[in-house]
Order: C-alpha cells, then sequence, then structure tokens
C-alpha cells in the first residue's frame, strides 16, 4: 500500500506541469520547497535552515517552547525537570512509554547519549553544548544517566537557567536512538555516517525517503506518545523557481508553496483558491561598519548614516509580504525583544550629523554583498538612499563564500548581510552583537561585534552578566537595555526581521510557521 502511494506521488508531482488539474490525497500533504541546503540528517550535525526544519518534525527533543508564547518552556521526551540549588545540575525526568521507529524504548541513556554524541563529534552545532564547559573527555561525567528515566547534566558554572533549557529545545537536544545508532558505527564515529542519511527517531514523523536537492518523504508515526498526525504523508519536492511553485499551487497539484517572491504573492491576491499564511522569524538583515575604517568609526557619522536608510521604503517595494521593519538584535519573539524603531529616513537630520563629524560633503564608501536577492536589491536602495546625504557607496557584489570570507576577515568597509540564531535564547544574538571579549586581529572568538572591530569590555561585561542572571524578567529587562545601548551606540544598522510566507490551499489548516526555522511542523495539518 506504501509502495502504491509513493508511486502516485511521485506521478503527481512529474506531469504537475500538465494541463490536467491534480488534487493531492486527503491524507496527505505535499509541498513545494527549495531545501537544497540539507547536506545532513544527523542531529548532531544539522545547522542549517531546511535540515532543522525535519529534525524538528522527525526528532523528539527534550524540551520544547510555545510557538506563540516562547517564554513558556513545556516537556518534549523529557516530562518534567528540576535545577540544584547549585545552580548547575540539571535533573530530566524521561516521559515514559515512548518508543523510537524501531521499537526500541526512549530512555534516560539515548538522551545522555544524544547530548554526549554531539560535543564528542563536535560538529557545526557543537558550541551549542560546548559552551557550557562539556568537552569530549569530560561530557560522559558530566550528562549521565541515572536510572532508564532519569538523565543529569552539571554545566561548569551557574547560568540562567533558561539559557540552558533554551539550547536543549535546540536541534542538538533531538533523542537518537543509541541502540540503532551504535549499530552502525564505524571507526568510533559513533554512527555519524550512517545517521548523516538515515534516521533513528521517535518524534511525530519518521524519514521515508530523502534524495538531496530532489525529494524529501515523511510517514506519520502512528504509535506517536502526543498523538497521531492527521496526514499520513509528508512529500516535499525541491523545486528552487518560484514562478514554478505558484504555478503547481494554482493547479492544485501542491497544497503548500514556500519560496514566493513579492511578485508571485502579489499575483496571488484575489484568488479565492489559496490563502497567504506569514509569521516573523528569527533572521534579521543589517548594515555592519568596520570601526578600523577612519570615517565609520565616528559616532556621529554612523548614527547620520543609520538616518541614511529608507527602512519603511524598501518594506513597501522589493521586499514587501517578506520581512518587516526592526532595528534591535532581537528578533520579535525572543525574550527580551525591544521593538521600538526609533531611525526613520531623514537625510536632512544625517547631513547635519556629517557635517557635525566634519564631513559636510559626505564621503565615499564600499560596500561587500551577496550577488543574490534580496541582499544586491537592497544595497542598490541603500546605494540610493545614502546619495541623498551626499555619501557615495561603491557596491561590490560577490558570492556568498568570497563575501563571508572577506567579512571574517574585517578586510571590509561596509557589509550588508543576514544573521540567523542559533537558538531561541536571546545570548545566541547578544553574544555576537554586543560582546567581544577580545578585539586582536588574532582572537579565539570572533562575533559581529569583533568582525567590525567594535571594541566595547562595558557592553561585552553587560552581556556576560545577562546571561547568568536567573530571573528571567530582570534578565529580560537587561536585554531590553542592552538593545537601547546598542542601536544608538554600534556600527550595526539593524533593518529587517525576516518574515517567513506560506502559500497554501484554502483547505490546508493549522501548518505552524515558529519563530525560528526548526519549529516549523507539519503534525497538526489538516485538508
Amino acid at each position: 500500500m506504501k509502495r502504491c502511494l509513493s508511486i502516485l506521488f511521485a506521478a503527481a508531482l512529474l506531469f504537475a506541469a500538465s494541463a490536467a488539474p491534480a488534487a493531492t490525497p486527503d491524507n496527505a500533504l505535499v509541498m513545494a520547497w527549495q531545501f537544497d541546503d540539507i547536506i545532513t540528517l544527523d542531529p548532531a550535525e544539522i545547522f542549517e535552515f531546511s535540515g532543522a526544519e525535519f529534525a524538528g518534525n522527525a526528532y523528539d527533543r527534550l524540551i520544547g517552547y510555545d510557538v506563540d508564547n516562547v517564554e513558556e518552556i513545556y516537556g518534549l521526551a523529557a516530562e518534567s525537570w528540576e535545577v540544584g540549588d547549585d545552580g548547575k545540575t540539571y535533573t530530566f525526568k524521561i516521559r515514559k512509554g515512548m518508543t523510537f521507529s524501531s521499537g526500541n524504548p526512549v530512555t534516560a541513556e539515548d538522551a545522555a547519549f544524544s547530548l554526549q554524541r554531539t560535543v564528542i563529534l563536535n560538529k557545526s552545532p557543537g558550541f551549542i553544548l560546548t559552551q557550557f564547559g562539556f568537552t569530549a573527555d569530560n561530557v560522559r561525567e558530566k550528562i549521565k544517566a541515572a536510572d532508564d528515566h532519569t538523565l543529569v547534566l552539571e554545566t561548569d558554572k551557574a547560568y540562567a537557567p533558561t539559557f540552558v533549557l533554551y539550547c536543549l529545545t535546540s536541534t542538538v537536544g533531538s533523542v537518537v536512538d543509541k541502540k540503532t545508532v551504535m549499530a552502525h558505527e564505524k571507526d568510533g564515529d559513533l554512527g555519524h555516517a550512517w545517521l548523516r542519511t538515515n534516521y533513528a527517531g521517535s518524534g511525530p514523523f519518521a524519514l521515508n525517503a530523502w534524495k538531496a536537492s530532489e525529494l524529501l518523504m515523511l510517514d506519520a508515526n502512528e504509535t506517536y506518545w502526543d498523538g497521531a498526525p492527521a496526514m499520513k504523508r509528508v512529500m516535499i519536492r525541491h523545486i528552487p523557481e518560484p514562478a514554478t511553485q505558484r504555478l503547481l499551487l494554482e493547479k492544485g497539484d501542491i497544497d503548500i508553496a514556500r519560496n514566493l517572491g513579492p511578485d508571485q504573492i502579489k499575483g496571488l491576491t484575489g484568488n479565492a483558491d489559496i490563502k497567504i499564511h506569514s509569521a516573523p522569524k528569527g533572521g534579521i538583515f543589517y548594515l555592519g561598519f568596520n570601526q578600523k575604517h577612519p570615517i565609520l568609526s565616528k559616532p556621529q557619522v554612523r548614527q547620520a548614516l543609520k538616518y541614511l536608510v529608507d527602512y519603511q521604503g524598501m518594506a513597501d517595494s522589493i521586499l514587501k509580504g517578506t520581512m518587516v521593519v526592526h532595528q534591535a538584535f532581537l528578533p520579535k519573539g525572543f525574550l527580551g525583544a525591544l521593538l521600538e524603531t526609533p531611525f526613520s529616513f531623514d537625510p536632512e537630520k544625517a547631513k547635519k550629523l556629517l557635517a557635525d563629524a566634519g564631513h559636510p560633503d559626505g564621503f565615499t564608501v564600499s560596500m561587500d554583498t551577496r550577488n543574490n536577492f534580496p541582499t544586491l536589491d537592497m544595497a542598490q536602495a541603500i546605494q540610493s538612499s545614502f546619495a541623498q546625504g551626499g555619501v557615495k557607496v561603491e557596491i561590490l557584489p560577490m558570492d556568498g563564500k568570497q563575501a563571508l570570507t572577506k567579512y571574517r576577515a574585517r578586510n571590509h568597509e561596509i557589509y550588508i548581510g543576514r544573521w540567523g540564531p542559533d537558538y531561541q535564547d536571546p545570548h545566541t544574538n547578544a553574544d555576537t552583537f554586543a560582546s567581544n571579549p577580545d578585539n586582536s586581529d588574532d582572537a579565539a572568538a570572533k562575533p559581529l561585534a569583533w568582525r567590525n572591530a567594535w571594541d566595547i569590555p562595558e557592553m561585552t561585561e553587560k552581556t556576560q552578566a545577562a546571561v547568568r542572571e536567573r530571573d528571567p524578567k530582570k534578565r529580560a529587562r537587561m536585554y531590553l537595555g542592552l538593545q537601547k545601548e546598542h542601536q544608538q551606540r554600534s556600527p550595526f544598522v539593524i533593518m529587517f526581521q525576516d518574515i517567513e510566507v506560506a502559500a497554501e490551499r484554502a483547505n490546508v489548516e493549522n501548518f505552524i510557521l515558529g519563530p525560528s526555522f526548526d519549529s516549523n511542523f507539519y503534525r497538526f495539518v489538516t485538508k
């Protein structure tokens, strides 16, 4: 039966461009999505947007958060937890009765193994755990199962409990089936080579098939502890062209299109068969000014340039429906996010600030940008608005790798880029935008503040104090203060927050677009 359904799905997609209208099965969800960034399916290695979404739907994490109220953290594989009086010891009670897709029971040993292997493998997301003092040498002692349903985790110092817990809601908090994974271990790799293309989870959906840049198919977990999904299968086809996605959606060959641009969204206006579903995401677009530059390092110049960006003009035109004006380093949806937008396009005010800085006739500066949409389009709009204040911008378009390499070497003048948080705690962005422990060229830590050569010992100290504050309300106030100071002082022009847009057939309900890229959920979808 499953084989027949797979063939029917494949046929529907292969012939989606035909003239005859199609309809997807009532108990299956079919999506068009550009997911060519998936390079691994191992939760200990996943560090890409699309891979994180897969893990969020296929694996249970220890804990999760309410997508509508991120301050509410709740149990998943861990049904409850306690923080010791020392502020360093976390004891999790693993939910009884859960099973992996293999049929093996989910135990505290599986949870401990999952966290341990992330630290030992030390792939890209490993720092989310190693920042708590875990190393390959100590992690088996610091994270261990006290019994079948009790997991104990000991950090190196007392942090804000919400900081530790939010990190465990990320992909590295996914619980993998130790017995299945270790059955495929080779040369001490903890099953990594096998799990990069396979599956060993307990989530609401299990992997059926993955073909890179082609197909991702998931099957419902009919025995899921929190109830089986209504959709028995999720079929995701890699279709990078927005126009093709729109065509398939209008014909009914797919249920959801995930990558439509402003033109396609506008073209769907008035179509009663389709609805537009949007939600703010954690990604933010910003300008970074290198403080090694003799002019950009002047406070009045930095302030002037913040008044030479036409934020609302871009939001209403080239970015319409895909971004919203946002001017603080914490995106909306994070604890302590600042929603005030004190800057607007004001060339006269900018000219006065530039004159006060000794540049009444403006100056010339270069801007590094990725040669893609919307980054290049934004750079061109900024070039035009800067010119109204007398600032001449030379745009230097390049591919992403070139732009990042130059930026990471602090060889830029102005950089326009996008930043996405690594986990749902505010420290993830505060630590990169508002902290720079060592501004030397050979520093070990190289956050965004370092990339822009911004030496801020006092703000760095405030950032570290915020991550240690155990009272969530007081901690939120600390981040609000940090952001207000950062808005006025920093060499960053934070401009926009991403809005993720999904165009859906009218009969699709309850597709969840959460605040992070790993909190888009399929399990509640009905048709």
